[in-house]
């Protein structure tokens, strides 16, 4: 009986842990928010939007369109930029598009695939390009170009057209969103605060920051509980079912 109420209490210590892990990561999302319909024209300006959100604007061929989103730790965002251009009549050429990304101390950050640039026909209809940064990590050396955690600007522009295409009206959307890839990219440290410019830590910056929490405590955790029931069953298969009945007491 003794066994059966020790190995009863693990089972439910971890379930409670399965529960606990499950409320800590768990969205608490309070409703998504009306989605930006103009675009900033500077890294000071930029239109900032949240994750998974799709951002619009209405333009003119060759000016500078940014956003701005908020990234976190053991996240790796992909940023996704649709053009649509004018009708063919009204342009006379091939025009190349490209979106670049910035972190929060304005480096601009390595896509790891993605069509970050793409160069299309006089008779297109619109342009799609994408970038997928690196994990972001929680910490990194000075001289490193790690993506960190903070805000990360878009930059959307043209980059290549003929001259009497200039101010033509197009129209972009935007969106970034993240893969969660978890405890496979901690690392031992944190930046004491993350990467906004022009602000310090506030209560809108621990809306989305991590903080301690990485996925690697629901696996020590859970390594820890299994460690013990395997333990408990080792020691219930060796001690046997007592004295044998043929050897005397001891005194």
């Amino acid at each position: 009986m003794r066994r059966t109420g020790l190995l009863t209490g693990l089972l439910l210590g971890l379930a409670s842990l399965a529960a606990f892990t499950g409320t800590a990561v768990a969205d608490d999302g309070d409703g998504a928010e009306k989605a930006p319909t103009e675009a900033g024209t500077s890294f000071r300006t930029a239109t900032s939007i949240a994750q998974e959100q799709k951002a619009t604007a209405s333009a003119s061929t060759g000016d500078y369109l940014y956003w701005s989103f908020a990234a976190d730790s053991g996240q790796r965002p992909t940023v996704k930029a649709t053009v649509d251009l004018p009708e063919a009549q009204a342009r006379h050429g091939a025009q190349t598009w490209r979106i670049d990304v910035y972190d929060g101390l304005r480096r601009r950050q390595s896509c790891m695939y993605g069509t970050q640039a793409r160069t299309v026909a006089a008779d297109a209809a619109h342009v799609d390009l994408a970038c997928t940064l690196r994990t972001v990590r929680a910490w990194s050396e000075p001289w490193a170009n790690d993506p960190l955690p903070g805000t990360y600007y878009v930059r959307l522009t043209v980059t290549g057209l003929s001259d009497t295409d200039l101010g033509v009206p197009v129209s972009a959307s935007v969106e970034a969103a993240s893969k969660e890839i978890g405890g496979a990219a901690a690392v031992d440290g944190s930046l004491s605060t993350p990467l906004v410019p022009g602000s310090t830590v506030s209560a809108d910056d621990h809306d989305w920051a991590s903080g301690w929490w990485t996925s690697r405590w629901v696996w020590t955790g859970a390594g820890a509980v299994l460690a013990a029931l395997a333990g408990i069953g080792g020691y219930a298969l060796t001690r046997g079912s007592g004295r044998p009945g043929r050897i005397p007491p001891t005194v």
